[in-house]
């Protein structure tokens, strides 16, 4: 089969099963994880690492799909130096505390590799920057164009998810901070560290897509930021069952965002061309 095909092949399974994908995994995914940390289930299915990665995996179908027409040699490298970037500094975090802040996995996320990082780290970071990266694109307009506005604004969003992400994880006990910081337990110095991250993966995408047929595979691709749905579903459950209200209002916003760019009518199941002309 050749890639066009599997391209194809990818979008058509994508599109016509974006409820399962985008809803259906992220809530049954949020109760096992809540389920997991108050101790309702086995030991062998509590924060099980095959099924936090293979939820993973499938939740991320919509963010691969609508990429893969748009996969030349650059935009691989490009991910490539990205995935390779979360890795190396995930490394350091873990050794040396910079630049997150001293912190420590309470739970293995997938298999995990020596020095303590997991294998699928890139499944976990790359798509943050992905999501903020379309959604500023839908969001901008014109203003896209600019690179001085769509970097700055795509690291603030991905600052606003991890503002969603962080405290949830930790009130899960995912991950945790030697010293309790000011926000849910959260250190400060986890956001500056965040927004060097973000930066870097940033401009290393932004260095790498071809923006132009990014554009135009957004205003056709029905399911693009099905991902960063999941994503709202699966952490701001778990933000409101622990309380986290700022979290809570966080998602809401995102919700309300792709709901005012039309992004919420799952019903829509008519996929983008394939290829990108």
């Amino acid at each position: 089969m050749d890639s066009e095909r599997v391209v194809a092949r990818l979008e058509r399974v994508v599109a016509d099963h974006r409820v399962t994908i985008a809803v259906v995994f992220p809530l049954v995914g949020a109760a096992l994880m809540l389920a997991s940390a108050e101790g309702w289930l086995p030991a062998v299915l509590a924060f099980n690492p095959l099924l936090i990665l293979g939820g993973v995996l499938v939740m991320r179908l919509p963010i691969a799909a609508t990429l893969a027409p748009l996969l030349d040699r650059r935009l691989a490298v490009g991910l490539v130096a990205v995935g390779l970037y979360a890795y190396a500094i995930e490394l350091v975090g873990l050794a040396t505390g910079l630049p997150y802040g001293e912190f420590s996995y309470g739970v293995a996320l997938g298999p995990m590799l020596p020095g303590g990082v997991p294998l699928g780290l890139p499944a976990f970071f790359l798509p943050l920057v992905l999501n903020a990266y379309l959604l500023v694109a839908l969001l901008l307009g014109s203003r896209w164009e600019l690179a001085w506005v769509r970097v700055p604004a795509t690291v603030a969003v991905v600052l606003a998810i991890d503002l969603v992400l962080d405290p949830a994880a930790v009130a899960l006990g995912l991950w945790g901070y030697a010293a309790s910081g000011a926000y849910y337990g959260v250190p400060l110095s986890n956001f500056g560290g965040w927004l060097v991250s973000a930066t870097v993966a940033t401009v290393l995408v932004d260095l790498t897509v071809d923006r132009a047929q990014l554009r135009r595979r957004l205003d056709r691709c029905v399911f693009a930021l099905d991902d960063l749905l999941s994503f709202v579903l699966l952490w701001g459950a778990v933000a409101l069952a622990y309380g986290l209200w700022v979290p809570v209002v966080l998602t809401a916003g995102v919700a309300t965002v792709l709901a005012r760019l039309g992004r919420l009518d799952l019903s829509l199941r008519e996929p983008a061309d394939p290829l990108v002309e």
